[in-house]
């Protein structure tokens, strides 16, 4: 009897793909065209695991696995797949919730500095030979971020992790809003639960980091942008599409806010021609979250593990439609 088969696409780390090709039969995919790609298509007539980062998976792909078992995200977020119709196919999916935590709530931290005192900015404005004066003009002063208040929209584990780094290293006041009370952040990080209107008026920053649902798709636009302080930063480190990013864009020219830091945008890569890039109280960067080499590591490592468990037969840590493993302990 053959190996398994099993897709890896866009983003396995070496040492990981390597382990699994001793293991199943691996074909590696790389941001292909996966409703005409025919190499791709005819490998995953014959698979059953995909293991990866953003593969786009719906009923059509569906219906070009018929041998499909699992579904092994290297990614905590689930937004690419169709949970509904893997799971009546009774298609497990995974992902790689906690070994990226730290490193997302350091970077959304990171980006949330780097945007109030305008650190890109001025970096430029040095590089550029732009200073020409011991001390800069005011024009270029930032904003404090110490003592400020910090408004988390999502308080699940990285927006803890966020919540923790903003009590305790910058004596914040934290005020968020979730689908639930957090009692563990209100007592550790003196939290406070806000109604997300109440959220929206009352923070010097406020920070997305919820994951892509349909409940949550463009949950800030407009009138929420209308609600917050002029001088409010806004932070997005959840997924591009929970913000409405016309009226972002809108909100920042009309001076309804006063900066934005970006991780994520409604279409990555970012248009080249997006006003967003034109703009200099705004920091973008390029989804980084996640990105650091031990981390990516450790993602590649547990999605690897959730996948040799589901083509096991056993039920997987981190399963996400748990309907598909009724049967299994």
């Amino acid at each position: 009897m053959g190996l398994k088969k099993v897709i890896a696409y866009n983003r396995v780390e070496k040492p990981v793909l390597e382990e699994l090709e001793r293991i199943y039969d691996i074909r590696f995919f790389k941001n292909v065209d996966t409703k005409n790609d025919p190499e791709f298509l005819e490998h995953l007539s014959e698979s059953e695991g995909i293991i990866g980062l953003e593969l786009p998976v719906d009923a059509e792909l569906l219906d070009n696995a018929p041998n499909l078992k699992i579904i092994s995200n290297v990614s905590v977020g689930y937004n690419n797949l169709d949970l509904e119709e893997m799971t009546k196919r009774n298609i497990m999916a995974t992902n790689t919730p906690g070994v990226l935590t730290d490193t997302v709530a350091d970077a959304v931290f990171g980006i949330l500095i780097a945007t109030a005192r305008r650190i890109p900015e001025l970096d430029h404005f040095v590089k550029n030979g732009e200073w020409k004066t011991e001390a800069i003009e005011n024009e270029h002063f930032g904003n404090n971020v110490h003592h400020k208040t910090l408004g988390i929209i999502g308080m699940g584990r990285i927006g803890k992790a966020i919540a923790q780094r903003g009590h305790f290293g910058f004596d914040m006041n934290i005020l968020y809003h979730s689908r639930s009370r957090k009692h563990d952040a209100e007592e550790r990080f003196a939290a406070e639960y806000r109604t997300l209107d109440g959220l929206l008026e009352e923070s010097d920053f406020v920070c997305v980091i919820t994951p892509l649902t349909p409940e949550t798709e463009g949950l800030i636009g407009k009138r929420e942008f209308k609600l917050m302080k002029k001088s409010a930063i806004f932070i997005n480190g959840s997924r591009g599409n929970t913000v409405v990013e016309q009226d972002l864009i809108e909100a920042l020219k009309d001076g309804e806010i006063t900066a934005a830091g970006l991780d994520v945008f409604e279409k990555e890569p970012i248009d080249p021609d997006n006003p967003l890039l034109y703009m200099k109280n705004v920091v973008t960067t390029p989804h980084i979250g996640s990105s650091t080499h031990e981390t990516e590591l450790k993602m590649s490592e547990l999605a690897a593990k959730n996948l040799k468990s589901g083509l096991n037969g056993e039920k997987p840590a981190n399963l996400v439609n748990p309907e598909t493993c009724k049967d299994k302990s």
